[in-house]
């Protein structure tokens, strides 16, 4: 039987471990993943492009486990009441192909996405960070600053959207459950202005500037998040040659992320060689750092593995039976009312 993982399912999980210990324990998972990065089968995601959005498969396998998301990307979603974001995903086993989990992930790629930006920032940051702009305050901003106060010590957190309806969304979410400093601000360079940490997480489908070179400030740290297609940017192209810019897979994000405005040959670094200790992170205190973060399967690959594991442990979920059980592996068609009725007849005989 298939374990499955419905959102009420995933959001008693959440509740039950606190959503900032759940975004700690996946962020420690994420980075025992990618200390492993060499033993990922790994290719970038496929994606089917509209003129109203984008939806993709995002697939990755070790020895062991291969997992797969389904997501799209559709910003004018909001308007018609979906989420610009929806996504369920699949961990199956190497040896036999059974799938062990089917699992939703809407809720559970915000959590990863936090999870991820804050192990990144944990790496590349100024130690002594405590201050972080949240640049675009919609579906993903609470998990951020959750992640960003939970592994970092952040203590004031500083918001603006151009929707100020979602910025009130944010301040009356983040007010009633953390301790944050919460400031909101009337522009983007009012927000970024003496931040450690800029996190641009915004939805527009397009070429966007939220970030220019003027904004930026040495030691400052930037987690990209929201330009995560071919055509959808949220930072100046200069922004990122003031930078030293680290991503997660490469080929993925010369396709997908800020860095496909810049030349083939400019330089990133992938984030598994900072973990190891194979590349440097941070160079000085006043250097800036900027992760280009579109999302990558292994991450996905990780939260899969954490939800089933501890589902599992509290027998939280459904057991269904997304794949046949049958008696002889080779008579699928047993099972149709014809084979039944064909087997009673035998047996009649």
């Amino acid at each position: 039987m298939t374990r499955f993982i419905d959102v009420h399912s995933l959001v008693r999980l959440v509740d039950e471990t606190g959503v900032p210990q759940f975004l700690e324990a996946l962020a420690d998972a994420l980075r025992d993943d990618f200390l492993r990065w060499r033993e990922f089968d790994k290719k970038a995601r496929v994606a089917s492009h509209s003129h109203l959005g984008v939806i993709e498969l995002m697939p990755v396998a070790d020895d062991g486990a291969y997992a797969f998301k389904y997501v799209n990307g559709h910003p004018h979603n909001t308007q018609v009441g979906l989420p610009t974001v929806m996504a369920f995903g699949v961990l199956a086993e190497v040896d036999t192909g059974y799938p062990m989990l089917l699992s939703e992930l809407t809720l559970t790629t915000a959590l990863r996405t936090a999870a991820t930006s804050a192990m990144a920032a944990k790496a590349l940051a100024r130690p002594d960070s405590r201050s972080l702009a949240l640049i675009g305050n919609g579906s993903q901003s609470e998990f951020q600053a959750l992640a960003f106060h939970a592994l970092l010590g952040i203590e004031q957190v500083r918001v603006f959207d151009t929707d100020s309806h979602a910025t009130d969304k944010l301040v009356r979410h983040l007010s009633a459950c953390t301790p944050l400093e919460i400031v909101r601000a009337r522009s983007v360079a009012e927000a970024v202005r003496g931040a450690d940490i800029v996190t641009t997480v915004t939805a527009y489908q397009g070429r966007a500037t939220v970030l220019t070179p003027d904004m930026i400030e040495p030691g400052m740290h930037i987690n990209a998040v929201g330009g995560d297609s071919p055509g959808k940017t949220e930072l100046h192209p200069d922004v990122l040659r003031l930078a030293r810019v680290f991503v997660e897979y490469e080929p993925q994000t010369r396709v997908e992320g800020e860095i496909q405005q810049v030349a083939a040959d400019f330089p990133v670094h992938e984030l598994w060689r900072v973990l190891l200790g194979e590349v440097p992170g941070r160079e000085s205190p006043g250097q800036v750092t900027l992760f280009d973060s579109v999302g990558f399967a292994l991450e996905d690959y990780t939260a899969l593995r954490y939800i089933q594991r501890i589902a599992t442990e509290r027998g939280i979920g459904q057991q269904i039976a997304l794949v046949p059980e049958l008696d002889d592996p080779k008579d699928l068609f047993g099972l149709t009312a014809s084979g039944r009725r064909r087997a009673v007849l035998r047996r009649a005989a």
